[in-house]
């Protein structure tokens, strides 16, 4: 059985009403006070050492939405929570970061000169938290002073940094003079920090390493450079798109309309040059980048080789970000690599080879979604998109409240922004692509025409600039493909999981049970109240 919220009928949720007895196998009871009431008398724990079995007769419902993707997992709605923001959904939102300056409040007791040496020897947990969260510039520059070396001009400004040159194995490798990594990551990726300390230490071409740009894109205020990895993670190298040192991007709250467009024309630009290739069709453009015109006749090249040639060559694109960058007193580093605002990309191979020479599959995240479709008309005999859709357009709420039942945030002839039924991550947004081409639902970049995929990126940063209204820090974006190639019926899906600060994953997360404090519906208005806010 497939174990999907979608079915025919629409969604399928379970409830759980808690009755049970637990038998009670203490020894013994250890009675004390916890205090006193403000107004007199003493607070004792006697009722944490109950006589006798436990008996709950009726405890607060949790609602279990399995995932209309079932591989990834099942989302628990606690009642009680829920109910709470169901009443004002307006709560569902974190307040703004509070103005922190340890400077200031050391100044109303010390000098200038006593203030800097006080900050200079703070224990290093209490320095991290400091320069994540210090909103005083002028404290910053002095914790970047203090964790690595600059040079300046007659003004006092930082010009660039200091660099060692080391001998290793006969190599010679030049390093910033940085004192200490961690603190100078943290204190370059404060918004507050002045601009041109953030260009100097971490934004400037080449100051984090020999990564070769290989494209940009202008216009406007708008600059973003594409680098690439060479030697990444990803084991066939991947590309970067980053906002450039001259167009500085610290919060999605910033990110404007061509900003959005250029970071994803550098994203279709890569993705179908690397796909022409491998089909054989020679792009011979060099030293700028395709204009839109040119962009879109490659797309329209490359699906008529595949039709005419009916190949077996499958790739798949691969696009993330991680928007957001935190880092803890303890050590440790909560979310992104870095706060400016960049996208990863790259194109996934159909198989890899073995050790033993054989070949294998190479792993793509939308192969998951393709697995769910064959198994959903293995089930119903339906297409299970089609399905999905009619589930989300014809959405019931589950706590029979007479309150909004919608689960769409925007939509347009070409994409659907909603809230899925079954979130796993507490404000998960999910954009769809609804638009179809020659019959077919668009799976992939390589079936998005200009109008679909200029839809995309304004879903996409719709979506980002509704999270920063809310006063989300660190989302992460990624993209579910179908495989270049294929007709299954899959549709282009991307997922928006925000990092709360009350809700960072833990055990239950790790065996795929979300934990949610809110109805899908109640999120979907606040999403709605945050997009009208924009417009007005």
């Amino acid at each position: 059985m497939l174990n999907s919220s979608v079915t025919p009928e629409g969604f399928r949720v379970g409830v759980h009403k808690p009755s049970y007895s637990v038998p009670n196998f203490r020894n013994g009871s250890e009675l004390s006070s916890l205090g006193e009431y403000i107004d007199g008398g003493c607070h004792e724990n006697h009722r944490n050492f109950p006589d006798g079995d436990v008996v709950e007769e009726g405890a607060r419902w949790i609602y279990e939405i399995v995932n209309p993707f079932p591989w990834r997992g099942a989302t628990y709605i606690e009642s009680g929570w829920a109910g709470s923001r169901a009443e004002s959904p307006e709560t569902i939102t974190m307040a703004p970061p509070a103005q922190c300056s340890l400077q200031k409040v050391l100044a109303e007791h010390l000098d200038s000169d006593t203030i800097h040496q006080v900050l200079a020897g703070l224990p290093r947990p209490v320095l991290y938290d400091l320069a994540a969260n210090s909103t005083d510039g002028d404290e910053l520059v002095l914790i970047a002073e203090n964790c690595c070396t600059f040079t300046h001009d007659e003004d006092g400004l930082p010009t660039g940094l200091v660099y060692i040159k080391k001998n290793v194995k006969k190599n010679e490798q030049v390093r910033a003079d940085i004192d200490d990594f961690e603190l100078f990551e943290t204190v370059a990726n404060n918004p507050y920090l002045p601009d041109i300390y953030k260009e100097v230490m971490v934004l400037r071409p080449g100051v984090q390493g020999e990564s070769e740009i290989v494209g940009d894109f202008r216009q406007e205020a708008t600059h973003v450079f594409e680098y690439l990895r060479r030697n990444s993670y990803i084991p066939w190298g991947h590309y970067a798109a980053n906002m450039a040192n001259d167009a500085i991007r610290y919060r999605t709250s910033d990110l404007n309309r061509t900003d959005m467009q250029g970071l994803r024309h550098l994203y279709y630009q890569r993705s179908y040059v690397i796909l022409a290739r491998q089909l054989g069709l020679q792009v011979e453009i060099r030293g700028r980048g395709l204009s839109d015109i040119e962009l879109e006749q490659l797309r329209v090249d490359i699906l008529a080789v595949q039709q005419k040639e009916n190949n077996g060559h499958h790739p798949a694109t691969l696009w993330g970000w991680n928007f957001g960058y935190d880092f803890s007193g303890s050590g440790c580093r909560l979310h992104a690599s870095h706060q400016m605002i960049h996208q990863q990309y790259a194109m996934v191979p159909e198989m890899v080879t073995t050790l033993d020479g054989g070949e294998m599959p190479s792993y793509g995240c939308g192969d998951l979604v393709a697995d769910t479709i064959t198994r959903y008309r293995q089930e119903y005999g339906r297409d299970f998109f089609s399905d999905y859709l009619d589930a989300i357009r014809n959405n019931r709420r589950m706590d029979g409240r007479d309150l909004p039942e919608s689960l769409v945030v925007y939509e347009n002839a070409s994409v659907l922004l909603f809230v899925p039924k079954a979130q796993v991550s507490q404000w998960e947004l999910q954009l769809m692509v609804i638009a179809d081409d020659d019959g077919q639902p668009v799976g992939n970049i390589i079936e998005a025409d200009g109008q679909v995929r200029t839809a995309i990126d304004e879903g996409i940063l719709l979506a980002q600039h509704i999270y920063a209204g809310l006063g989300a820090k660190m989302v992460t974006s990624l993209e579910y493909p179908k495989r270049i190639g294929v007709v299954n019926g899959q549709r282009l899906l991307y997922s928006f999981l925000p990092k709360l600060p009350w809700s960072m994953g833990a055990f239950s997360e790790a065996q795929l049970r979300f934990i949610c404090g809110h109805f899908p519906e109640d999120f979907a208005r606040a999403c709605r109240a945050q997009a009208e806010k924009m417009n007005n």
